[in-house]
């Protein structure tokens, strides 16, 4: 798997996080949404990454996603930034995964 991000999403997300130790992980929320395959996307900032993440290969800020989620994505996507809807967006060269991804920081 590999996640491009581009520079305006790394901009945003330098300027969330200001130094704050810490990892970045890309969960896949199934948390009401009914069944496991309706999972939405967000970002969370967290102390340690969960078990049973794999650090995926980016071309810049490193990211965690659940090994057993990944099933659900892509295996080329990009993270970028939408200023006009302030939020991330998760897309692949197939299709938008998540038009309006949100932040979270769990720390």
């Amino acid at each position: 798997m590999y996640i491009e991000w581009t520079e305006t999403a790394a901009g945003k997300i330098a300027g969330k996080v200001q130094r704050q130790e810490g990892y970045l992980q890309l969960k896949y929320d199934t948390d009401g949404c009914g069944c496991v395959v309706s999972g939405v996307t967000a970002l969370w900032w967290v102390n340690e990454p969960e078990e049973g993440t794999e650090k995926v290969e980016t071309n810049g800020i490193p990211l965690y996603v659940e090994k057993s989620k990944m099933i659900f994505l892509d295996e080329v996507m990009k993270i970028d930034f939408v200023p006009e809807a302030n939020s991330f967006q998760l897309k692949s060269p197939n299709q938008i995964l998540n038009p309006r991804m949100s932040f979270f920081n769990k720390i």
